[in-house]
């Protein structure tokens, strides 16, 4: 049986691909491990494919969740980032976002607050 934690998780990257969709995105991988590390969505446009690393909160009052993307953690994404595009050669541009997922009520939180940050870090 998945821990709350698992579940949670995958709450929070169902709503994020939800929300890439409805936005024209179209999501090629969930939950790429290698090495490396883990990537949690791997979505594409028209101009991107783009590496999404998504942070679920109940609030906000320990910080802004994106905070929590570190920058050891970063370079864990850039680098499982670069492995894949030598698994999967495309000609897009590649792009880290970071997708905040705000849910109070955890699981029973019928509309999440989402927040995409766009070109979240340096590469």
């Amino acid at each position: 049986m998945p821990s709350d934690k698992k579940l949670l998780g995958a709450f929070g990257e169902d709503a994020a691909c939800a929300y890439l969709k409805r936005r024209g995105y179209r999501i090629v991988g969930r939950n790429y491990a290698c090495r490396h590390g883990e990537i949690d969505i791997i979505a594409r446009n028209r101009r991107y494919v783009v590496f999404v690393e998504v942070k679920l909160r109940r609030d906000d009052s320990h910080g802004q969740a994106a905070e929590f993307v570190t920058t050891a953690k970063q370079r864990r994404l850039i680098a499982a980032a670069e492995l894949w595009l030598q698994q999967n050669p495309t000609g897009l541009q590649p792009r880290f976002d970071v997708i905040e997922i705000y849910a109070p009520q955890g699981l029973e939180t019928k509309k999440p607050e989402i927040n995409h940050l766009e070109d979240a870090f340096e590469t």
